[in-house]
């Protein structure tokens, strides 16, 4: 039993009108776990009064928590895991890309509400660096909004509506680095020996050449090396992914205490979700790659339950696009399974259906995912194409070799297939990071772009147009259908083509993920009546998927998906098997029709008279010769009956 569970229990029959009482039941339970993480963390001769300091800062942060939250903390609480809803669809978007600011999402509101979005994640709003900052990783507070989305008030107004409108709201975290500029990284630049302790920070190359002996590089093309000289301070500082990012050193447990105050305070703010930006790094080690080390799942862990106790209606989502069973891990192992973070990315799935699209075959999807372990059951996954960033090729070596396939050879196939290499592609996508040593690169490109849209547009090739949406609809079904919550990119849902304008941005120019960030087009939007457009058959198609989701209560992830072999290796099967109800989700990834055997629908309950109900179209079918046909890139929600 998870934290959150023990937290329902406790409050069983208390006044929840006494949110003080319910933090001290809270603090209790918990205190044993904080104890147990801070000094496997922190040694406890040592750091005796660090733990004595969190204690006394529990307390604090969260007389600073506002009223209506603390009674939304109690009723999500009571409402279980209201994160594994069916009702939960979300959106990704950058504010200046959507609708210029703040107000100007708020304005928009009703647009998601149109489509069936209830969740949105909005990329960094903070402030940050001129010139580079990384799409505003690179932070310059974790609280104040920058300018250019609007002033702190905006947000507060924003969350406000959204809770009225019973919406959810997830910003990011940056917990791995600070900008160059953040008030820690400034004082030191001027000399200050404790703050330059709140980073890693040497006065010459002797550790940090010892650290390049592991680390990998992040971001070869565009930042080589993993430390950065800086003249001011006449020290090298690590920095992974940018110079400008500066790794912050949880080491020293003053950084700990001061990044869970800045947490509460972004949180204190209406946030819902906390997305754990860049989790995976927290911890460094020498003789390491530094990346998934125990210590950084303890921080994380450490994280989660000192918020439970401030702000437990809050919940975290991990950013660790990782092996498989690496992000198993993120939901926490042994004393914190469960008690790490509720959410992962599906990034595996992500792969696997941009693999499938490409070869046209599931072998290698179905190989993969029959391999994962069960995750626990009060965690979830986002599912989701594409997000803001590159599509990586997070595929299993092994696996794809017992395909008889050469790995190597594989993911050069699948770089040369969406990367504009192979003429007959209908994808046009961008090489992102590629590294010549390795081999290894990642794919940029907008969802309509990717799967043929732009390629068809611009032949005027009415065959390669229909393909290209029921290509971006079938993966948005299995996303809607597959189990956890699922997160589109905002553009996606009306097939907005690549944005090549970064091009002309000497900021952005050498980042093809601008690509994949387009500004959202209000005047395609205002044309969406026009049903013959391919954006609106999209945007329909998608919206009708999510209405039925949301009727769908077995949709609701409670680990009850399964996977079903079909003997065609063109289609991917699975059912959402619930209490009398189930859903069986059919895609034919192939240019042609395909068949699957009705006997084994019929068995497990999807046929009856010869006759299955498809909940996209909302039609019964006849079974006239004991098989279903299954079109080009169609998927079926067949209602079992």
């Amino acid at each position: 039993m998870n934290q959150a569970a023990i937290h329902r229990l406790i409050s069983f029959g208390l006044d929840k009108k006494d949110p003080e009482l319910l933090f001290d039941k809270r603090f209790t339970a918990n205190l044993t776990l904080i104890k147990d993480l801070f000094f496997l963390l922190y040694d406890e001769a040592t750091h005796k009064k660090h733990f004595e300091r969190l204690l006394k800062l529990l307390p604090e942060l969260f007389a600073q928590r506002p009223e209506e939250l603390r009674l939304q903390d109690v009723e999500r609480i009571e409402a279980g895991n209201w994160y594994q809803s069916e009702k939960m669809v979300g959106m990704q978007l950058y504010v200046d890309h959507f609708n210029k600011d703040l107000k100007g999402v708020a304005n928009k509101l009703s647009y998601f509400k149109d489509l069936g979005i209830n969740f949105l994640h909005l990329m960094p709003i903070t402030t940050r660096p001129e010139g580079e900052n990384d799409g505003g990783y690179a932070v310059n507070s974790y609280h104040e909004i920058d300018k250019r989305y609007g002033t702190k008030k905006d947000l507060l107004a924003l969350t406000k509506t959204m809770r009225g409108e019973n919406m959810y709201l997830m910003l990011d975290f940056v917990a791995n680095h600070t900008s160059n500029e953040f008030s820690w990284a400034k004082k030191a630049r001027e000399g200050s020996k404790k703050y330059q302790e709140y980073y890693y920070t040497f006065s010459d190359r002797t550790i940090p050449d010892e650290f390049e002996k592991n680390l990998p590089e992040i971001f070869p093309e565009t930042a080589p090396g993993n430390f950065t000289y800086d003249p001011k301070m006449k020290k090298w500082v690590m920095t992974v992914f940018n110079p400008y990012q500066w790794d912050l050193n949880y080491t020293n447990p003053d950084v700990f205490l001061e990044m869970l105050t800045n947490l509460c305070k972004l949180v204190n703010m209406g946030v819902d979700i906390v997305r754990f930006d860049a989790l995976a790094f927290l911890w460094k080690k020498l003789g390491t790659i530094s990346q998934n080390l125990p210590e950084a799942h303890a921080v994380i862990a450490l994280f989660k339950m000192c918020l439970q106790v401030v702000a437990p209606g809050t919940i975290f989502l991990a950013e660790a696009i990782v092996a498989p069973h690496e992000i198993l891990k993120y939901f926490g192992e042994g004393p914190t399974k469960g008690n790490e973070c509720e959410v992962a990315y599906n990034a595996s799935l992500m792969a696997l259906l941009w693999n499938s699209i490409a070869t046209k075959k599931t072998n290698l999807l179905y190989k993969s995912l029959g391999n994962l372990p069960d995750k626990p059951r009060d965690c979830t996954w986002i599912n989701y194409i594409r997000c803001h960033d590159d599509i990586g090729l997070g595929l299993d070596d092994r696996f794809i070799a017992e395909l008889g396939w050469n790995p190597q050879g594989h993911r050069k196939f699948l770089l040369d297939y969406y990367c504009q290499c192979l003429e007959w592609s209908p994808a046009k996508g961008l090489l992102f990071m590629y590294n010549p040593k390795t081999g290894d690169g990642r794919i940029t490109g907008s969802a309509a772009s990717l799967l043929g849209l732009e390629k068809g547009l611009e032949e005027n090739d009415p065959e390669r147009i229909r393909t290209s949406i029921d290509k971006i609809i079938m993966l948005h079904g299995i996303v809607l259908s597959f189990g956890g919550m699922p997160l589109i990119y905002a553009g996606d849902e009306i097939a907005t083509l690549n944005d090549y304008s970064f091009l002309g941005d000497d900021a952005k120019k050498d980042d093809s993920r601008w690509v994949n960030r387009p500004t959202q087009n209000w005047n395609t939007v205002g044309q969406l009546d026009n049903k013959d457009l391919p954006q609106s058959k999209v945007y329909h198609g998608i919206k009708n998927l999510i209405s039925i989701r949301k009727r769908t209560a077995v949709l609701s992830d409670e680990n009850n998906l399964e996977l079903h072999h079909t003997g065609n290796q063109h289609i991917l099967a699975f059912e959402r098997n619930g209490n009398k109800q189930g859903v069986l989700v059919v895609c034919n990834f192939d240019e042609s029709p395909q068949v699957i055997n009705g006997g084994w629908v019929a068995k497990l309950g999807y046929l009856k008279e010869a006759c299955y109900h498809d909940m996209v179209t909302n039609k019964k079918y006849e079974v006239n010769s004991g098989f279903i046909e299954v079109k080009p890139y169609q998927i079926l929600w067949l209602k079992k009956l």
